[in-house]
């Protein structure tokens, strides 16, 4: 039997997660150091399936095929294709750099107080984090992929009201309070998502007798399974509401920025560059796959929700005073392009779309934490607290600057590829819903200049004047982020190639070509 590489690259930080727990209160620095060198570890491993993946090879590739719970057709299936693959290196890649800025938002406070904070916990968590969302971008057995995509809910709660950013520091029962109210609603929300996905996912059962993705989508194209009308669109909404929770999709996402306000940077990071991938990338795996004609059934719908989530959130963005809120914002009108991109349903706005999910990976990351790190020395998260920064800290605020035209999708940087892709795939097919949707990247220039102008530029406040730049250890988070902007902004082919075969084979799915362009012969 063959190494069982994608189980390793699942295990790898369950394990590491035990053991980072385990490690003795009084060596929070040795515990520190080993949830980083499992974290690189399991990016090696990453790094060995992307280089054993073939992009032209099987649609799912290293894959693994256990019995696990016979009785009801449950089996321990994993397997890769290039959406996967591209998901799982993004996540891989962040969680070191994720680590890394989180250095010291976990020591301790005031040991023997309620503000101690358990700093192996912190870490360990993080690492679970990790082994959940992989196992879910590579789970092709139905109820396996519902379990994690559930249980990860569990650390994240906990890392989300057990440690607050430094901001808070003198309010301490207010921000606490802050805290748990965020971490309740992101668990709730999640929660009622996941138990309305149980009660589809139980039904596929009944109409399917099996969990094996691939066996019912095979079933389903050689007609073999043909499910009733209702009975799918049923299934399929259940599905879909539970990843568009997850996603977060406009009505459903306002449990992203108080989770992303309340939790400490690279909290955020792992929330709306990790977490909240899982809930796009099922889409396209499980909605598409497995409910072809209900997606297109409700598609119409769906491109209305993605461009009210675009134009909302970045109208939202715009009127924020705290910067974090005003990232998550940005957030939720990026993830309506991408889920834009998925239901256009065509290869452009579909590979497009991947992109994005891998492009605003590394853009959130390297403007969020770049923000945490202002953010901890001016110890307030409210824009009107700064001015002038670039004067004092003129490495922190142009790393800042790049994170921010990444956001806003500026051409040289990456994610104005993928954006680029989604709106052309979207407007060959929908052409009004992208024209709507070209508001928001002009929304997106207002909110993040506007941002830089009121804390990078102008007078330099009395309570900035003494910050410090960027240290070596920041330095190392913000730099290679900074680097893979450029490099996928000006050669995005390395994620392009992996993705595509994978986007022709959902487009296959749903039996759906890209329209032909409208061209007038020349006379």
């Amino acid at each position: 039997m063959s190494f069982p590489l994608l189980t390793a690259t699942a295990a790898l930080p369950a394990i590491g997660a035990i053991a980072t727990a385990a490690v003795p209160a009084a060596r929070r620095t040795a515990a520190k150091w080993l949830a980083l060198l499992v974290s690189l570890a399991t990016l090696a491993l990453a790094i060995v399936v992307l280089v054993r993946f073939d992009p032209d090879g099987a649609r799912y590739q290293l894959t693994e095929s256990h019995a696990w719970i016979a009785d009801f057709g449950v089996r321990y299936e994993l397997g890769v294709d290039g959406i996967g693959v591209a998901l799982l290196a993004l996540t891989a890649l962040l969680i070191p750099f994720i680590i890394l800025a989180g250095w010291h938002d976990a020591d301790p406070l005031e040991t023997g107080s309620r503000r101690w904070r358990p700093t192996q916990g912190f870490f360990a968590l993080i690492l679970a984090v990790e082994a959940m969302v992989i196992i879910s971008f590579e789970a092709t057995d139905v109820f396996l992929f519902y379990i994690f995509f559930e249980a990860m809910l569990i650390p994240m709660y906990f890392l989300i009201g057990g440690f607050g950013d430094r901001a808070h520091a003198g309010s301490d029962e207010k921000a606490a309070a802050q805290r748990s109210y965020a971490a309740v609603k992101f668990l709730l929300y999640n929660l009622v998502g996941g138990l309305i996905m149980l009660a589809a996912v139980i039904g596929l059962y009944v109409v399917a007798g099996n969990f094996s993705l691939q066996e019912i989508a095979e079933a389903r194209a050689n007609g073999s399974l043909d499910m009733a009308t209702n009975t799918e669109r049923w299934l399929f909404l259940g599905f879909f509401f539970a990843f568009a929770v997850k996603a977060p999709l406009w009505p459903l996402h306002t449990w992203l920025p108080n989770a992303m306000g309340e939790a400490t940077a690279p909290v955020a990071v792992l929330i709306t560059a990790v977490v909240d991938k899982v809930g796009t990338f099922a889409m396209l795996r499980f909605c598409l796959q497995l409910f072809p004609e209900a997606s297109k059934w409700a598609t119409p719908a769906i491109m209305v929700l993605a461009v009210i989530s675009i134009i909302y959130g970045a109208l939202l963005a715009v009127g924020q005073r705290d910067i974090k809120r005003l990232v998550a914002y940005a957030s939720i009108s990026h993830f309506g392009f991408i889920i834009m991109g998925i239901f256009a349903m065509t290869s452009q706005g579909q590979s497009g779309a991947t992109l994005y999910m891998v492009n605003h990976g590394i853009s959130t990351a390297a403007l969020m934490l770049v923000a945490g790190f202002l953010i901890s020395r001016r110890g307030s998260r409210l824009i009107a607290d700064y001015g002038g920064v670039q004067k004092v800290a003129p490495v922190l605020a142009g790393t800042f600057l790049i994170g921010g035209l990444a956001t806003l999708s500026l051409p040289g940087l990456a994610p104005f590829v993928s954006e680029f892709l989604v709106l052309v795939g979207t407007f060959a097919r929908y052409p009004v819903i992208g024209i709507i949707a070209t508001f928001g990247i002009v929304l997106a220039a207002l909110y993040t200049l506007v941002l830089y102008q009121r804390t990078m530029t102008g007078p330099v406040k009395p309570e900035v004047s003494a910050m410090p730049d960027l240290r070596a250890r920041e330095l190392l988070v913000v730099a290679p982020l900074v680097v893979l902007l450029i490099f996928l902004g000006v050669y995005p082919k390395p994620v392009t190639d992996i993705v595509n075969p994978a986007v022709k084979s959902t487009m296959s799915d749903v039996h759906k070509k890209d329209p032909k362009p409208e061209v007038e012969a020349a006379k």
